[in-house]
C-alpha cells in the first residue's frame, strides 16, 4: 500500500519535509558538533525560503502550510532550543545527572522557548499568512539569531540564556514585523549562505554579518522598516 501523503504532495512539500529532517540532524549532533549543528539550523533556514520560492513556482498543496509549521518545530524551535542546552552545559560544565539551580534556569528556559515557538507558529498559520506583517519574532529568526551567535563565537552563557529567554516573549508578543522587500530578503541570503557554507572565513565574517543584520531587523525593523509604506497601509485601514 502507498503511503497517504502520495499524490496530496508538492515539490514545496519535499523541501519542506528536508528541512525538518535537517532541523532533526541538527538536534542529534549537538551534544558532538554545535557549530555543525548551528550550521544545519541555518541550512534549514535556507530550505525555508526555497520551498516558498518553489511553491510560487509550481504551486502550493492544502497540507502545505501545516507541514511548513510542523518542520519549523523540529528546525527553529527544538532544534535551537538543544544548542543552547549545549552550549550553556558545556561552558558552565554542568551534568544532566548533577541537578543544580543554573541546570533547572537552563531547562526552564529551553523548554519554555519550544512551547512558545509552537504558540507562535500556530498563531501565524491561523493569522497571519496572508498578511504583509506578522505579530511576534519569527521563530526562523530567532533560531537564525542563535545559531549566527553559536557560528561567531558569542557563546557567553549568560547572553545566551538572556537572548533565548527573550525570544520565549518576543514570539508571541503583538509587535508586528514586516515582511521582507525582496532585494532585502535576496541580500540575507546571500549572507546566510556564506554563513553556512565559509563560517569561518575571515574572521567568521559571515555569522558576525548574518548576526548583526538578524538583530538589526529583531530591534529596528518594528519602527523603522518600510516605514513610508508602513504608515500608508495604516492610514488606509483607520480611513
Amino acid at each position: 500500500m502507498k503511503p497517504r501523503f502520495v499524490g496530496h504532495i508538492g515539490p514545496a512539500d519535499v523541501v519542506t519535509a528536508a528541512h525538518a529532517a535537517v532541523g532533526v540532524l541538527a538536534v542529534v549532533i549537538a551534544p558532538e558538533n554545535i557549530e555543525l549543528a548551528a550550521r544545519l539550523v541555518l541550512l534549514a533556514a535556507i530550505l525555508d525560503g526555497v520551498d516558498g520560492i518553489v511553491a510560487r513556482w509550481h504551486g502550493g498543496t492544502m497540507i502545505g502550510p501545516y507541514l511548513d509549521s510542523l518542520a519549523d518545530v523540529a528546525s527553529f524551535a527544538v532544534a535551537p532550543a538543544a544548542i543552547v542546552y549545549v552550549a550553556v552545559t558545556s561552558e558552565w560544565e554542568l551534568v544532566s545527572n548533577e541537578p543544580s539551580v543554573e541546570l533547572a534556569v537552563l531547562a526552564i528556559v529551553v523548554v519554555l522557548f519550544v512551547v512558545m515557538a509552537v504558540f507562535r507558529l500556530a498563531m501565524y498559520t491561523a493569522f497571519d499568512t496572508d498578511t504583509s506583517y506578522t505579530e511576534g519574532v519569527q521563530s526562523t529568526l530567532a533560531a537564525t539569531i542563535i545559531g549566527a551567535a553559536i557560528l561567531a563565537n558569542v557563546t557567553d552563557p549568560i547572553i545566551l540564556l538572556v537572548g533565548t529567554a527573550l525570544f520565549t516573549y518576543l514570539m508571541v508578543s503583538p509587535i508586528r514585523y514586516p515582511d521582507l522587500l525582496a532585494r532585502d530578503a535576496f541580500l540575507m541570503g546571500i549572507v546566510h549562505t556564506a554563513a553556512v557554507i565559509v563560517p569561518t572565513a575571515f574572521g567568521r565574517a559571515f555569522p558576525w554579518a548574518l548576526l548583526i543584520l538578524g538583530v538589526a531587523y529583531l530591534l529596528l525593523s518594528p519602527w523603522l522598516y518600510w516605514r513610508d509604506s508602513w504608515l500608508l497601509m495604516e492610514w488606509k485601514g483607520n480611513a
